[in-house]
């Protein structure tokens, strides 16, 4: 995995997680303050990754949900797509525990990490370039430090793009498709899925039959 990322001396100059008071994203700052004035029992804050870096699978998603990680403050949590998402990894033995859309259920990865490839909740729940650029930066030193991973699942195109620039590779040479199974090298592959929001799985274009089909494949390469 060692060939495409940072080399093992560079000098990291930031830290895995954003800070709580992140402010690299102007737009993302003024829309988590006027959350904050609206809902102010919410979480609204950068959202951390849900799961430990000795793990094996990597999910990356989108952005946290404005409704969902944003008001929770955990990864998929509160929203449609978790409601599809963490039965499955239960089911395919990367979860455990009960899923109840709160922060503290007794729901525990097993083997699996979560994240976003935008960690802060972007307006009508679509980042901007500048904003995946800027985030980055802590995709990048956290795949850097799951020194075990063996499989990253990409949900959406957008979250592939973050990844592969993470890895330092170029877009060209892995165009996102549903299914599809890009073995990166000996050690890592990258899965992309069609993302489990509510949208893709009222039209039909995700299906729970597909989605576990992606999770049969995750589990040959993962030992």
């Amino acid at each position: 995995m060692q060939g495409f990322l940072l080399n093992m001396n560079t000098k990291i100059d930031y830290n895995q997680e954003p800070d709580t008071g992140c402010n690299y994203c102007q737009r993302l700052v003024e829309f988590r303050k006027a959350n904050q004035e609206n809902n102010p029992d919410w979480h609204n804050q950068p959202v951390r990754s849900f799961g430990s870096l000795n793990a094996q699978l990597l999910v990356v998603g989108l952005a946290p949900g404005l409704r969902g990680a944003n008001r929770t403050g955990r990864p998929f949590t509160g929203d449609y797509a978790g409601d599809l998402l963490y039965p499955t990894m239960i089911k395919f033995g990367f979860a455990k525990g009960e899923y109840l859309a709160k922060y503290n259920d007794p729901l525990k990865l097993i083997n699996a990490r979560i994240t976003n490839a935008v960690r802060c909740v972007p307006p009508q729940n679509k980042p901007i370039g500048e904003e995946i650029d800027s985030c980055g930066k802590f995709l990048k030193i956290e795949i850097k430090s799951m020194q075990k991973l063996s499989v990253i699942l990409c949900l959406g195109s957008i979250s592939h793009t973050a990844t592969l620039r993470a890895l330092g590779l170029k877009l060209s040479k892995y165009k996102f498709q549903h299914g599809e199974i890009f073995r990166l090298n000996s050690d890592l592959s990258l899965i992309d899925s069609y993302h489990c929001s509510r949208l893709n799985t009222n039209t039909k274009r995700l299906t729970p039959s597909m989605f576990e089909a992606i999770f049969k494949n995750i589990k040959k390469r993962i030992h």
